[in-house]
């Protein structure tokens, strides 16, 4: 039923298959201390992801 066939445009889909993540909400932050500096972490949930695959991130790279 060709009624039924939604075009691709609509939906986003690149070429190769992917979307982009987009971060949904920070669950959780921590500073990891290592023997000469400090890494501070964020625990993110990414959209179209539950809370059991939200994965830790550093800092610097959520800033950006």
């Amino acid at each position: 039923d060709p009624s039924l066939i939604i075009p691709t445009e609509d939906i986003g889909i690149k070429d190769s298959l992917s979307y982009a993540e987009i971060p949904a909400q920070i669950l959780d932050r921590q500073v990891r201390k290592m023997r000469t500096k400090e890494v501070a972490s964020a625990k993110v949930l990414w959209i179209n992801q539950f809370v059991e695959k939200a994965t830790w991130e550093a800092k610097e790279d959520m800033k950006k």
